[in-house]
C-alpha cells in the first residue's frame, strides 16, 4: 500500500490516481509482460490475476479514504 495522502481536491485525487496507476503497472505490468513473452498460461493468468488484484485494492483504497473507514 502507498503512503497515506490527504486529497483536498479533485486535482489531488487525478494526482493520486495518476500516481497509484503508475505504482501498480511498475509493480505488476512488467511481470504479466514477461509471462506473455514466455506463453505460460498458468503464469500469464497468475500475473492477471496480480494485476487485478491490484487495481481492485486501489479503488477500495480509494473508496476507504471517501468514506473514513479501513
Amino acid at each position: 500500500m502507498m503512503d497515506t495522502r490527504t486529497i483536498d481536491s479533485r486535482d489531488d485525487f487525478a494526482q493520486w490516481a495518476i500516481d497509484r496507476a503508475n505504482a501498480i503497472l511498475t509493480d505488476h505490468g512488467s511481470d504479466l509482460a514477461t509471462a506473455a513473452r514466455g506463453g505460460n498460461e498458468a503464469q500469464i493468468g497468475e500475473t492477471a490475476q496480480a494485476l487485478g488484484q491490484a487495481i481492485v485494492d486501489a479503488l477500495l483504497e480509494a473508496y476507504d479514504g471517501l468514506m473514513g473507514g479501513d
